[in-house]
């Protein structure tokens, strides 16, 4: 059962999410979204990043035992789309990773935040949970590390195969200037610090 105190943090990190999610399908709508990081959403993921780094500092990962399940997921959700912070999504990381391992969180949480922290350090990705869109917008996996054995990792962390993940995307749409959008991306990288 999850007291009153921590039933507050969970609605807090629920209603987080909720706006993340509203703004993400009004900027989908009108197709900001694919056209690079938009501003407002960049603003929701540091003030969301921002919430969750206050409660690390006084509690430690709100898992499953103190949020319950949906606010641990959110928690997640939450670290996983704050990708202007690279050493907040580090920190939370290595801190999901314990966390995981004492069974407060599901194993894929901190497995797709490494793939997504590697995708942008630009190494390849563990687990081929990160997409990126071809040149007809259809997904297809960031380069995966020992793509013979991916299926295995998947699994061993409570993933379902990757080929069953694939099937239910649906291609997006692509920016208008793919070329400036790539540089765009590049530069981005390099000024919020994922690369040097």
């Amino acid at each position: 059962m999850i007291s009153h105190c921590d039933e507050d943090l969970r609605r807090a990190l629920l209603a987080l999410v909720a706006e993340d999610t509203r703004l993400r399908a009004e900027l989908a709508a009108d197709g900001s979204l694919y056209e690079g990081y938009h501003p407002k959403m960049q603003a929701v993921h540091q003030r969301n990043a921002a919430r969750l780094t206050a409660v690390l500092d006084e509690r430690g990962w709100p898992g499953a035992s103190s949020v319950g399940r949906d606010g641990a997921e959110a928690a997640w959700l939450i670290a996983q789309h704050a990708i202007g912070e690279p050493a907040f999504q580090r920190r939370c990381l290595r801190i999901l990773q314990e966390a995981a391992a004492s069974g407060d969180v599901p194993a894929w949480q901190p497995a797709m935040l490494e793939d997504r922290v590697r995708m942008f350090e630009g190494r390849p990705q563990l687990y081929g949970t990160q997409l990126e869109r071809d040149e007809d917008g259809t997904p297809r996996p960031y380069v995966i590390e020992d793509p013979e054995q991916v299926e295995e990792r998947r699994c061993a962390v409570g993933l379902e195969p990757l080929s069953e993940r694939l099937a239910r995307e649906k291609p997006e749409p692509l920016p208008r200037d793919r070329e400036r959008f790539e540089g765009e991306y590049q530069s981005w990288l390099l000024r919020v610090g994922w690369r040097s």
